[in-house]
């Protein structure tokens, strides 16, 4: 057996993150279900046609699934062996609770739990985790570096930063995506150490491939959005002001975005849409996008706990029946 799992602290660790989610996720989904006015929520859903919310359903699907490939790609990163069929589930259900619980349940403590439940190292999941984070915000970054450059959104004059200056950040987006591909590609030294860890660069075929994954994702978000909306702004305005909403989110650290991604589309999009429109849009999206797969997600975790501890005792049931050697 490891070492490192007979120690107490590892033990302790693994009572405590357990305990965690016993009492956390009940919390988390009471709280949400009781915060949500299913009367809107219906009402949004009545307002669209049935092929729309099954085109919307399979942009959602087709979003998660290209999330669920950023742990296929650090599965290839960490030289971990699980099976696909254990990396997806894992990742969308993570995805989902990220979404509506901040990247600190979600992305973080649950990506922990769930791994190393199925047989991961700590150090394993950190590296999934790392590369994962970073697929998401290369492919941001290279996306909301185009689409600022290129000028497709317009400001309000009452904000300070104004066309000219969100066109410099998209430049300056641009040119840290540039020096990551470069230093992928062209480094001498693959292993980085900083405070005593060491970081191993991905190669330039998966730095490029972080990139298109993490761009395809967000494009998915706004092609839902834009989808939603009546007639109107054009996709790549729709996916600025969603780049931008997200900004402002990380900004404000509110979960899932409740009130920002609202008032930034208001905002931006107030000449090409009247206000019921974009406020039906973002309701049904939230609940295609946010709650719908959250439910999903819930189920699924339940199903990966009870796989896992299974797993885990047939593990031990295997190792108790080979005969020590003497």
């Amino acid at each position: 057996m490891n070492g490192a799992q007979n120690k107490p602290w590892m033990r302790w660790g693994k009572r405590l993150l357990t305990l965690f989610f016993v009492l956390a996720v009940p919390a988390l989904l009471y709280m949400l279900a009781r915060n949500l006015d299913w009367g809107e929520v219906r009402q949004a859903l009545r307002d669209y046609s049935a092929q729309t919310l099954l085109v919307g359903a399979a942009l959602v699907l087709a979003s998660y699934v290209v999330f669920s490939c950023y742990d296929l790609l650090a599965r290839r990163y960490s030289r971990h062996h699980l099976p696909t069929r254990q990396v997806m589930p894992v990742a969308m259900v993570c995805y989902a609770f990220n979404l509506n619980f901040t990247t600190w349940i979600g992305g973080v403590a649950m990506r922990y739990r769930l791994y190393m439940r199925l047989g991961l190292s700590a150090s394993t999941v950190t590296r999934i985790l790392s590369l994962g984070l970073l697929t998401n915000w290369t492919g941001y970054m290279a996306l909301a570096g185009v689409i600022f450059a290129l000028r497709q959104v317009q400001l309000p004059e009452s904000w300070g930063l104004g066309v000219t200056g969100l066109q410099l950040v998209g430049f300056a987006l641009l040119g840290i995506v540039s020096a990551y591909v470069g230093i992928c590609a062209f480094s001498r030294q693959r292993v980085w150490h900083w405070r005593e860890r060491g970081i191993t660069l991905p190669s330039l075929g998966m730095a490029l491939t972080q990139i298109c994954l993490g761009a395809s994702n967000w494009a998915l978000m706004a092609a839902l959005i834009y989808w939603l909306l009546p007639e109107g702004a054009t996709y790549t305005s729709v996916l600025g002001v969603l780049l931008i909403s997200c900004m402002a989110a990380v900004v404000a650290h509110i979960p899932a975005g409740l009130g920002v991604l609202e008032a930034v589309f208001l905002t931006l999009l107030q000449h090409q849409y009247g206000q019921a429109s974009i406020i039906a849009a973002l309701l049904a999206y939230r609940v295609l996008y946010y709650l719908l797969p959250l439910l999903l997600a819930s189920v699924t975790y339940l199903v990966l706990e009870k796989r896992a501890r299974t797993l885990r005792k047939q593990g031990n049931d295997t190792a108790e029946s080979v005969p020590s050697k003497t």
